[in-house]
């Protein structure tokens, strides 16, 4: 899909669009093992097809959406790895996996583009010129090579908000900002989502997320911001250590779908999964919207 066509369909949402649930934290959870500094995206270069199998998974449950196992494609996660890899490469290879299934199944697809840094890091250690050239750089490759639009994920700080607010503004490069929000409604950077709402808002998004959130803060977040802007989420499903196998759900899919069915009544237009989640988590969400909750 064009620009165009991709900001379309997004402005004419009626009911909620249904995103899809962990990739990394879900091959985890199935026994593979995440690389030190490129995490689950060394599977797109390993063992392609259970990246494709996994998006399959999540199509036959009901999501509209797939997204690229790009979390750490980024210059900055690259440049760490010992491995060599060529940045241009190891993307277009791991848009590819995901288009070639986007495609085929019709869907839409979002191109993941994570924060610079650790997802939890509350101290920058890069500078100006560094997260510019990551999220340029990655952005770029991740649209070029064939992302419907970029969905920047779990971001924390506001200087790299702005750095990609401004980079797909000014590229006509349609985008999400999901936000990691702390328990006092901030984002790690210090400003309160009031702000970073307002911010966020005037580069005209195709919607505002939060994801990897606890329900704890997911109910603070919807009953004390004002949402009057196309807004979704994904929550944090998982429980233990993202860094090695010690991760389980600790929310299962009918738990999670009746925190689902709190958030309707604010009119969310998309919604998904995050971190602990599987392909379970999606069809009980689908059934939830558009039938039967599954049993």
């Amino acid at each position: 899909m064009n620009a165009d066509a991709v900001k379309q369909y997004f402005s004419k949402i009626s009911k909620p669009i249904i995103l899809d649930g962990a990739i990394g934290s879900l091959l985890q959870m199935r026994g593979y093992e995440m690389d030190k500094y490129l995490w689950s995206s060394i599977l797109n270069i390993e063992m392609p097809k259970i990246i494709q199998d996994i998006h399959v998974e999540y199509i036959n449950a009901g999501c509209n959406i797939i997204t690229t196992n790009t979390f750490r494609t980024n210059p900055i996660a690259i440049n760490k790895s010992p491995m060599g890899y060529e940045l241009k490469n190891i993307v277009k290879r791991s848009v590819d996996i995901s288009k070639n299934i986007a495609q085929k199944y019709n869907v839409i697809l979002a191109g993941s583009n994570p924060p610079a840094e650790d997802c939890y890091n509350s101290q920058r250690t890069l500078s100006n010129s560094q997260l510019e050239y990551n999220h340029h750089k990655h952005i770029e490759l991740l649209y070029n090579n064939g992302a419907d639009f970029i969905l920047n994920e779990t971001q924390s700080h506001l200087d790299e908000i702005i750095i990609i607010c401004k980079y797909c503004s000014n590229n006509n490069i349609p985008f999400i900002i999901s936000l990691l929000l702390t328990e006092e409604l901030k984002i790690f950077s210090g400003e309160t989502i009031d702000n970073v709402f307002q911010l966020i808002k005037s580069y005209s998004p195709l919607l505002i997320s939060v994801n990897c959130i606890n329900n704890s803060v997911f109910t603070k977040f919807i009953n004390e911001v004002e949402l009057d802007y196309s807004w979704g989420f994904y929550l944090n499903c998982g429980k233990g250590n993202y860094t090695n196998d010690e991760l389980i759900c600790d929310i299962d899919e009918k738990s999670y779908v009746d925190i689902v069915k709190s958030s309707l009544s604010f009119n969310p237009k998309l919604i998904g999964a995050c971190c602990g989640s599987s392909p379970k988590h999606i069809l009980n969400i689908k059934n939830l919207l558009y039938g039967t909750i599954n049993s």
